[in-house]
């Protein structure tokens, strides 16, 4: 079986700068490092998701408090945040029998702004 990297597997379309495409594969992210960066993408596509974060951006909020916030239940936002938890969006912290979520770090904050400053510009 071949792997997909051998030539007889590539496309035969021409190269009109070859040195651009060494460039860009000597740049290329790691496998592993796509791969997640991907799961992130695609956490984020999802519009309940996004109203989660975008919650969390300005405070904490309970599981409770989220799903009235969404206006779903407390079990789909259990879902919800524990995705984004696996994928270190957000973070939760334990008050007695309360878990408070916020988002993971500034980064998450940044990275959630930048993107809404792209789609308002």
């Amino acid at each position: 079986m071949a792997s997909p990297t051998d030539s007889a597997d590539r496309c035969r379309c021409r190269i009109i700068h070859a040195e651009r495409v060494a460039g860009a594969r000597r740049k290329a992210l790691p496998e592993k490092e796509t791969a997640q960066l991907a799961q992130v993408f695609k956490a984020l596509g999802d519009p309940t998701r996004l109203k989660v974060l975008w919650a969390l951006a300005n405070d904490e909020m309970c599981v409770c408090d989220l799903a009235a916030f969404l206006e779903l239940t407390e079990s789909a936002v259990s879902h919800q945040l524990r995705l984004l938890r696996q994928l270190r969006l957000v973070a939760n912290r334990r008050c007695g029998p309360v878990l408070y979520y916020r988002l993971d770090d500034a980064h998450v904050q940044r990275l959630f702004r930048t993107a809404l400053e792209h789609i308002r510009e």
